[in-house]
């Protein structure tokens, strides 16, 4: 049983998430709900949660700032949020979990899913997302979660990804490599802003790592660590438009 705390300064969501965790998540247990983020910050420093679902946007005290009052985060923890496209891709790339308004029952049974892994929270994913919403563009890293924690991959050192059933793996530059419990669609969504191109329903490619492009039937691209990578037909007009010298 995973014990929770809910905090929203609108009493319509905090009631409907509570209604919610209780007809389809009965592993959780609410313990309180709040529409006071201080009676909440002090309710999780008294009672410790397993887990926390905490509003981003609330009056004198936000999400962040509540976080930051706190001693250590030693819970799991699920923002709850209204906000747009681009601040989704934000928790995207600080690997922290969260849920839109208004509530997806199957993303809530999921969120569920993941905290019942424990999985700690490091503070850089926090700086990272606050970063990103603050100043409105996307940080140069990305943060992977595995199982002992979480790393940080610089996106310069990101050569290729490749997709591995519900999976991706990420190849670095040094040689090292990174399973993503993430589909590469996913991974995608993320990354296709900053460089990044599906060339190959397998794989993603970082197009500053591209060495050589091979013409013909069966294209291909050698990049960075002389690893080969197919093009598919339907994508080779997508590196014509990246590299107008094709």
């Amino acid at each position: 049983m995973l014990t929770a705390i809910l905090i929203d300064d609108e009493p319509d969501c905090v009631e409907l998430l509570a209604l919610q965790l209780s007809q389809h998540c009965p592993e959780v247990e609410v313990m309180a709900q709040f529409t006071s983020p201080e009676a909440g910050l002090q309710a999780i420093r008294s009672r410790k949660p397993d887990l926390v679902f905490l509003d981003v946007e609330m009056p004198r005290l936000n999400g962040f700032q509540l976080l930051e009052q706190l001693e250590a985060i030693d819970f799991s923890l699920v923002f709850v949020t209204a906000y747009n496209e681009f601040a989704l891709k934000a928790f995207r790339f600080s690997a922290l979990d969260y849920l839109l308004k208004p509530l997806n029952v199957a993303q809530l049974q999921e969120a569920v899913r993941k905290a019942a892994k424990r999985q700690r929270i490091d503070q850089r994913q926090l700086d990272m997302l606050r970063f990103q919403l603050k100043e409105g563009q996307y940080p140069a890293k990305i943060a992977v979660p595995f199982q002992g924690g979480v790393v940080f991959v610089e996106l310069k050192e990101l050569v290729y990804c490749e997709a591995d059933s519900n999976y991706t793996k990420l190849f670095l530059t040094n040689g090292k490599n990174y399973l993503l419990s993430k589909t590469l669609r996913e991974v995608q969504e993320v990354l296709e802003e900053r460089n990044f191109l599906r060339v190959h329903r397998q794989y993603l490619i970082n197009l500053d790592h591209i060495k050589v492009y091979h013409k013909g039937d069966g294209a291909y691209l050698v990049m960075t660590g002389e690893v080969s990578i197919p093009v598919a037909k339907n994508q080779k007009d997508r590196l014509v438009q990246k590299f107008g010298w094709l």
